[in-house]
């Protein structure tokens, strides 16, 4: 039985190039398409003034995507890795699958806390717009 250190190392295993490195088109989609989305939930909460409903709606949405990342990133990495234990070798991939799910998790996290801080800059803003000009701070 052969032992490799890497993917790159054992290439006779089918898709185990794809494991090298990070999956961008994902992570691209989850910060450009995620917050989007989440927004366009949250603005109608928003603009009937339920704050707290927008909020935990974009945010649900946000965690349950960030959840459905890392377990495709999960199954994709347990294919491969059973490929290599099926064919008798051991493969590791790199980055580690903890380093590829801390990834999707804080990319969620950083835009829960972005989806926070703009609601509280429209409600600041839809807040200000009922006083007249001279007792806004």
């Amino acid at each position: 039985m052969s032992t490799c250190r890497s993917w790159r190392f054992s290439t006779s295993v089918k898709g185990t190039e794809r494991l090298q490195g990070l999956n961008w088109t994902w992570i691209g989609f989850e910060l450009v398409v995620l917050p989007l989305v989440a927004l366009l939930v949250a603005y109608p909460f928003w603009r009937n003034a339920s704050f707290i409903f927008g909020n935990i709606a974009g945010s649900m949405l946000i965690c349950c995507a960030a959840i459905a990342l890392i377990l495709r990133e999960y199954v994709e990495v347990d294919k491969v890795v059973q490929a290599c234990i099926d064919e008798g070798r051991t493969c590791w991939p790199q980055p580690s699958a903890e380093t590829r799910f801390a990834i999707y998790a804080c990319l969620g996290l950083f835009q829960v806390i972005v989806l926070f801080t703009i609601s509280l800059a429209v409600e600041r803003r839809m807040r200000n717009r009922d006083y007249a000009v001279d007792w806004r701070r």
